[in-house]
Order: C-alpha cells, then sequence, then structure tokens
C-alpha cells in the first residue's frame, strides 16, 4: 500500500515525501512540475508527472498503486494573486479537489490529508486564533481551501473517507540535513525573500504596510518550520490508520512575528544589512495571523523540535546558498 503526495515536487510536499520515504513508506508522487522540480522528488519515491484533476491519471495510479492514502498539497497559494485570478484559484484548489475526492472515493482510498491554510479565517477578532471561531475568508484563496475543507466533511460523512484538515500558518525553512527546502522560482514566502536579499540574490526587499495595527506596523505571523509542519502530518496519517475521528487543526507555534521583526532577524543571522523597501499594503493580507495550536498537541501528541526564529532563518540560508550553488553549475 503506498501514500499519494500531489504536490510532492514542491516544498511542503518534498518534505513529505522525505519524511514518508524516511521511516519506510512507499511513496508515489503526483505532480505537473509546473511550480516544482523533479530533482526535488527524493530518490525511492516514485515520479509521476501529470495534473492531480487528470481523474483518467489519477484512477490509474490508485487502482495500479494500491494508494492507501493521500497527502494532497498541490495548490495555488499566492494571495494578491488569488485576488488578481479567482477564477484560476477556484479551479486550481477547488473544483480539480472535487476531482480528486471523487476519484478517492470511487478508488476505495482510506485515509485523506489536506494541506489548508490560516487563510480561512480571514481577519480574526483576536489573536491566537483557534478552530473553533468563525470563519470568513477574505480572499479567493481562502475561500478555495475552506470550500475543500466544507466538501471533505460532506464527502466523509457519506462515503466514510477518514480525514485531517492541516490549516498551516506560514511555513519557513528547510530540510535539517540540507536535502530539500523552499525552490519555487517565483519566491513569495518571507524567509526565503529576505534570505536571497541577504545572499544578493535580488536588490533588497519591499515590505508590504507598515500601517497595520499592530506594534510596528507591518504584519504580524506566525512561522512554523517545514520539517515540524511534516511531522503534524506523518502523526495524522497515524492517527487516521489507527481509527482516529476526523480531525482539524492549526498548524504553528502560537507565538507571531512582524514582519519587521523578522527581517531583522535575517539581517543579524545573515550579517549583511540589505536594502528594505516600504510599499502600500498587498491585496487580501490580514494584519495578524497566529495560531491557536492546542488541539495539534493534544490530539496528535505533536511536540515541535525547531521553534526557534533564527534556526530556521539558518536553514533558510544555507538552503538559498546550495540552490544558487545547484543553478549556477547548471
Amino acid at each position: 500500500m503506498a501514500v499519494l503526495v500531489t504536490g510532492g515536487a514542491g516544498y511542503i510536499g518534498g518534505h513529505m515525501a522525505l519524511a514518508l520515504l524516511d521511516r519506510g513508506e512507499e511513496v508515489v508522487v503526483l505532480d505537473n512540475l509546473s511550480t516544482g522540480y523533479a530533482w526535488a522528488v527524493p530518490p525511492g519515491a516514485k515520479l509521476v508527472v501529470g495534473d492531480f484533476g487528470d481523474e483518467a491519471l489519477v484512477d490509474k495510479l490508485i487502482a495500479e498503486e494500491k494508494i492507501e492514502a493521500i497527502a494532497h498539497f498541490a495548490a495555488k497559494i499566492v494571495v494578491p494573486e488569488s485576488v488578481a485570478d479567482p477564477l484560476g484559484y477556484y479551479l486550481n484548489n477547488t473544483a480539480k479537489a472535487r476531482a480528486l475526492l471523487e476519484r478517492a472515493v470511487k478508488g476505495g482510498v482510506k485515509h485523506f490529508i489536506f494541506s489548508s491554510t490560516a487563510a480561512v479565517y480571514g481577519e480574526p477578532a483576536a489573536n491566537p486564533v483557534f478552530e473553533e471561531v468563525a470563519l470568513a475568508p477574505i480572499n479567493p484563496y481562502g475561500r478555495s481551501k475552506l470550500m475543500v475543507e466544507w466538501m471533505l466533511a460532506d464527502v466523509a460523512k457519506a462515503h466514510g473517507l477518514g480525514f485531517v484538515v492541516l490549516r498551516y500558518f506560514n511555513v519557513a525553512g528547510a530540510d535539517p540535513q540540507g536535502r530539500l527546502g523552499q525552490s519555487s522560482p517565483v519566491a513569495t514566502h518571507l524567509i526565503k525573500v529576505a534570505s536571497q536579499a541577504a545572499l544578493g540574490h535580488r536588490d533588497g526587499l519591499d515590505v508590504f504596510g507598515t500601517d497595520y495595527p499592530t506594534p510596528d506596523g507591518s504584519c504580524v505571523r506566525d512561522y512554523i518550520q517545514v520539517s515540524d509542519l511534516v511531522d503534524a502530518h506523518l502523526r495524522a496519517l497515524d492517527h487516521l490508520r489507527a481509527g482516529g475521528e476526523n480531525l482539524t487543526c492549526n498548524c504553528g507555534y502560537g507565538r507571531g512575528f512582524s514582519v519587521l521583526e523578522v527581517v531583522e532577524v535575517v539581517k543579524t543571522v545573515s550579517g549583511v544589512d540589505f536594502p528594505v523597501r516600504i510599499k502600500g499594503r498587498r491585496a487580501g493580507d490580514p494584519a495578524s495571523l497566529v495560531a491557536g495550536a492546542k488541539r495539534v498537541r493534544e490530539t496528535l501528541g505533536w511536540i515541535p523540535k525547531y521553534d526557534n526564529l533564527p534556526t530556521i532563518v539558518e536553514q533558510a540560508l544555507s538552503w538559498e546558498r546550495r540552490l544558487h550553488n545547484r543553478k549556477a553549475a547548471e
């Protein structure tokens, strides 16, 4: 029996594939390589190049590879882009996920782990934000993910599919062994972009908005290290295999840092005082999002190992150097 990892040539999906292989699982990666890389798929995983919305292909994989569980990471994730292209986001993130769920049900897949987002909360009235609060996403990205959460709940009731929804806060860092990191050619993650600026791979960093209702005026986010996040996925899979109930959990550390604070940490760790340009707010950005992460700890027994911002930044810088050297050698 195998685990199908959609988007497994990307950042978080690639780390999931690594972690599954590390513990002896059989892994099949399905990725169209639009933002991922074939080289990022770890040796030992089977890479199938294709779209997770391709129903015939998914049917074939579920049957031939004896897929027991699906870990669904493939998605468009850029909030401002979702505001500019809502239909593209609803097609990729929602409509194709509906097709994937249908094939999972018809193929007898038992377990489904869904990569959701803190964007489903919109502008929460208080932080940290817990899973029980009213959901009110303020951008198409968040709405596209919330609709999949609704579909999962309905499908579970009708067909018995077991699921865990993990709502990510801001993912950062890289594999502590240096095997993988954030490699997307169009960087949008703050710590990655700041690392590129520190290493001279870009001419500085843009900060979007310093007039938010936060202590220093810049947006506040909860930054979770990618291997810690993947550990929550492994625990979610074990939870379902043991007959655990369907579950929705936040994934974060319960502590926020502002954009300007993160920039200062990157400057300190790198030893480089790179240029920072203050720009206007971006569409769809909430002022503050910090995880209430009690449930993931208590229900899944999750204990983070890398809850330290300078450590996360050092991992990101180290990976960015490796990635730059790799590109230079090509």
